[in-house]
């Protein structure tokens, strides 16, 4: 779901760098020292699954995992995700640097949003916390092609079809990362679940 260079107007370039500015120095500041090695290796994760992608215009489909970032990160997820497309953008090409801002916006915003929407369920009885891992790994997915699409349509009014067709695509994305949260918060629930939030000690809780 990388916006490619050239695409985007210079408005919505700024507000992007501005807002992804914002949401890592907030990060930052909220991510605990002892979680570092917790946040790069969800960085890497989702760097891995952004490499796998299939080209749609000026967009891709490629599994995301921001959802389950979010999750276990929190604000985290801002400059963990800044990371990972910073790196894809320089070794691959993929998106661009002048829209790293709005990039790391697109997918880092709905993953905060998600974990205050879901976070608080996660701890409770078991098919509560997997319907709320599945609607974050779902809702953030969607929430970042809206966003591609806003960010298009911001741009040129004429981009409304490929924004529709960014978001139809990425209906099958948001199923299976639905699943992929799910699966992974089961994991983690057996395993660690001091890693997820709502567990005492949790990040941002």
């Amino acid at each position: 779901m990388h916006i490619s260079e050239g695409v985007l107007s210079g408005p919505v370039l700024a507000s992007g760098i501005a807002l992804a500015a914002a949401g890592t120095a907030i990060g930052l500041k909220r991510l605990d020292y002892d979680r570092i090695p917790h946040a790069a290796i969800l960085s890497a994760a989702f760097f891995v699954a952004s490499l796998v992608h299939v080209p749609i215009g000026p967009s891709s489909v490629h599994l995301i995992l921001n959802g389950i970032v979010g999750l276990l990160l929190g604000w985290g997820a801002f400059p963990a995700i800044l990371t990972a497309l910073l790196l894809q953008g320089v070794l691959f090409q993929f998106g661009g640097i002048t829209t790293l801002g709005v990039n790391t916006t697109i997918m880092a915003l709905p993953a905060v949003i998600c974990y205050y929407l879901f976070g608080c369920m996660i701890q409770k009885k078991s098919y509560i916390a997997y319907i709320s891992a599945f609607a974050c790994g779902f809702i953030s997915v969607f929430l970042s092609a809206i966003m591609v699409g806003a960010a298009l349509m911001f741009t040129q009014e004429s981009f409304l079809g490929i924004a529709a067709a960014v978001i139809i695509a990425h209906l099958p994305v948001m199923i299976i990362e639905g699943v992929v949260a799910a699966f992974c918060v089961a994991f983690l629930k057996k395993v660690q679940p001091e890693l997820l939030p709502g567990f005492s000690g949790s990040i941002n809780s």
